[in-house]
């Protein structure tokens, strides 16, 4: 048998290894030679549904403390995850609060969507919106300071 079957018989191998247990890529390497067979990543479908998005217990023990922002004279409310903020349920729709408004512990105050899970953020004071950092369809990271309410 020649080196160059045994190579591609190799990567005949690999790929069915790699195909069979849906791997998303496996390395092998001897002496100076490596190869990688990459598989498909398979994106995962999630359900369209809202899921109301908690933040972490020391975040909310943080917030529970009531954090002020020295700048705003508020209370900050912050990503609780890594996505695209929306102020409505839907383009057509009115948002959820706006500036001015009154607004109650556990009242939706907008959504964030990632990975195609539209994720209800609640808020966790009473008071009245002082201010709106970002807008509609805008990217935003964790812990980025969303909203302000006073």
């Amino acid at each position: 048998m020649s080196d160059k079957s045994f190579y591609l018989d190799t990567v005949k191998e690999l790929v069915k290894l790699v195909k069979d247990n849906d791997l998303g890529e496996i390395t092998v390497a001897e002496g100076d030679k490596k190869i990688t067979i990459k598989g498909k990543v398979a994106v995962a479908q999630a359900p369209a549904a809202v899921a109301p998005v908690q933040p972490k217990a020391e975040a909310k023990a943080e917030s529970d403390e009531g954090k002020q922002s020295a700048a705003s004279g508020g209370k900050e409310v912050k990503a609780p995850i890594v996505g695209t903020f929306y102020a409505a349920p839907s383009p057509d729709s009115e948002p959820y609060v706006r500036v001015g408004q009154t607004v109650h512990k556990g009242d939706t105050i907008f959504i964030i969507e990632s990975m195609k899970v539209m994720n209800e953020v609640l808020s966790e004071y009473d008071g009245t919106v002082k201010s709106i950092l970002v807008n509609s369809g805008d990217p935003v990271d964790f812990d980025q300071t969303v909203m302000v309410i006073e």
